[in-house]
């Protein structure tokens, strides 16, 4: 029994990082060729970071223990504009506001229904929206997520145009860090509860400022106690 704490690398999706350590582990064990390999914890393709993987029937079988672990993630938010996937591998879309939405007393205001411009969302605001987003809540999974509905996967319906109603699914976020801002990019830390889509978390924080945002990068610095400081990279 094995467990390994990988640095999964951004393009790559958790089933290949499984598929790479099951290779290697049949190479360095060429008469055992049913190995099994799994993984606790599903990052996106665009995402980095933890990944635990479980090596051997008793440690696959064991994976669900990290499962529901509170998670630690580092997330950059792009803000005025969406994209269809709410990240950075979707079809993007500038979101024009008109000068309702922007701080009077800040400089550099364009006219209504102009493109944004730096200086439209203040940081006392920023900080103010996402307070109201800690705590036990209900959040919509994306269309393009691997959840299944009725035996399907979500994405592949997104993938052909089909949008269907989803569940909402009850998470908390236990703390949310604004650690930089400069219009347009938003840096957080977000400690959260397992089945917590950081994605959703970054569009609905633009749709709650009124300015569009989108997840750009997405890094998972934590599972429980389990660090991304003591990961390996894939060789």
């Amino acid at each position: 029994m094995n467990f390994l704490l990988i640095n999964k690398p951004a393009g790559w999706t958790s089933f290949d990082v499984v598929g790479f350590i099951r290779k290697k582990a049949r190479l360095a064990h060429p008469k055992n060729k049913k190995i099994k390999v799994g993984h606790a914890g599903t990052l996106d393709p665009f995402a980095t970071g933890l990944l635990i993987v479980g090596v051997g029937r008793e440690a696959t079988k064991r994976l669900d223990e990290f499962k529901g672990m509170p998670k630690t993630y580092l997330a950059t938010i792009q803000l005025g504009a969406v994209s269809d996937t709410y990240d950075i591998d979707g079809a993007i879309t500038p979101v024009t506001i008109s000068v309702s939405t922007v701080i009077p007393a800040q400089a550099g205001i364009q006219a209504s229904g102009s493109p944004i411009k730096s200086g439209m969302t203040s940081t006392d605001e920023i900080n103010d929206v996402l307070k109201n987003f800690t705590g036990p809540q209900q959040q919509i999974p994306p269309m393009f997520s691997a959840k299944k509905i009725n035996g399907k996967k979500l994405y592949e319906l997104a993938r052909q145009g089909i949008t269907i109603e989803r569940k909402p699914s009850d998470i908390e976020i236990y703390e949310i860090i604004l650690l930089e801002y400069t219009w347009p990019i938003l840096k957080i830390e977000v400690k959260c509860s397992a089945g917590t889509y950081i994605r959703s978390l970054a569009h609905d924080i633009g749709q709650k400022l009124g300015v569009g945002a989108y997840c750009s990068s997405l890094v998972r610095t934590a599972i429980g106690d389990h660090k991304l400081e003591n990961a390996q990279k894939l060789a």
